[in-house]
């Protein structure tokens, strides 16, 4: 198949279903993934090891695994999680594997070593190569003063805070970038933010300074795949302009080509319209989720929105 260069930005689930679509719009796809995750198995091995926490990197790596049966075993054992209540519990082999590699061989060959052994339909590779904390900025904590501002530290406290996000930043507050994702950045053709967890797995990137330069400066056509809906907690009660308008307020001089919704999601066309223009975009809005009405993406309706775009460009 080959086709055009395109790299994606973000954090998992939103970032497995961009990779299952774009995995059939060409066979040169590198995933660029947060690593600013601390709940669960990753925060445990981040927090006993000191490694970039594994698991949004893991579930690219099994969304990008290949269609033969070798490819496919080796896929689902990573996503395979351990029972009971030992020492192992809740670990995912996948995150095992990639700590074990890391260790022995560094994070950005251990992503390759795994990704020959699925059959990877494409690279992945680490935002930054130092572990991410996220903070935000909230209001609505304190009962005593509705509008006062309290800071919420850590990937899991941010996206179940019951407060407004207002501002989100990351310690260490100047993160060295990947060198290889910002190369893939700068060779991309096309390069796609979003959809997922949008303050803690996509608007992260931009505050990485190295990729934020290289998302502004590459001559790709730029895609925003936006929500279907607000995240509860995280980005509870934003329309789909906010989305937009969120993003951009953390990189302001990124221009955005091409922003993707679904119609049946937008409750306010003008108003959605008018924020792609402020960022310098066109809006195409297309069918992309779920026939059950789940707020998901559908990577075949999706695959064929990108197609369109990479057509166009």
């Amino acid at each position: 198949m080959s086709g055009p260069k395109i790299v994606a930005l973000g954090g998992g689930h939103g970032l497995a279903a961009s990779l299952q679509a774009l995995r059939q719009v060409t066979d040169q796809l590198t995933a660029i993934v947060t690593v600013a995750d601390d709940g669960g198995s990753s925060g445990r091995l981040r927090d006993e090891l000191g490694m970039l926490p594994p698991g949004d990197l893991r579930m690219a790596l099994a969304a990008l695994a290949g269609d033969d049966a070798w490819s496919q075993t080796w896929g689902r054992l990573l996503q395979h999680r351990f029972g009971g209540d030992g020492p192992l519990a809740g670990h995912a082999v996948g995150n095992l594997i990639l700590a074990g590699l890391t260790e022995s061989s560094g994070i950005v060959e251990a992503l390759d070593l795994v990704g020959r052994l699925v059959g990877a339909r494409g690279r992945v590779l680490p935002a930054s190569t130092t572990p991410l904390e996220i903070v935000a900025e909230v209001v609505g904590l304190d009962p005593a003063d509705r509008s006062a501002i309290s800071r919420v530290v850590g990937q899991v406290a941010v996206a179940t805070t019951p407060g407004d996000v207002c501002a989100v930043y990351l310690l260490p507050e100047d993160p060295p970038a990947c060198p290889e994702a910002v190369q893939a950045v700068l060779d991309a053709d096309v390069v796609v933010l979003g959809p997922g967890s949008w303050l803690t797995s996509v608007i992260t990137h931009l505050l990485v300074p190295e990729l934020r330069e290289a998302l502004a400066k590459t001559s790709a056509t730029r895609v925003v795949a936006l929500n279907l809906a607000p995240q509860l907690g995280e980005t509870d009660g934003y329309s789909p302009e906010t989305h937009l308008e969120v993003l951009c307020a953390h990189a302001p001089e990124l221009t955005i080509d091409v922003v993707v919704a679904d119609p049946s999601r937008v409750l306010d066309r003008h108003g959605l319209m008018s924020a792609v223009e402020s960022a310098g975009g066109r809006l195409v809005l297309a069918p992309v989720s779920l026939a059950d009405g789940t707020p998901r993406h559908d990577p075949q309706l999706l695959a064929a929105v990108y197609r369109e775009i990479v057509a166009t460009s």
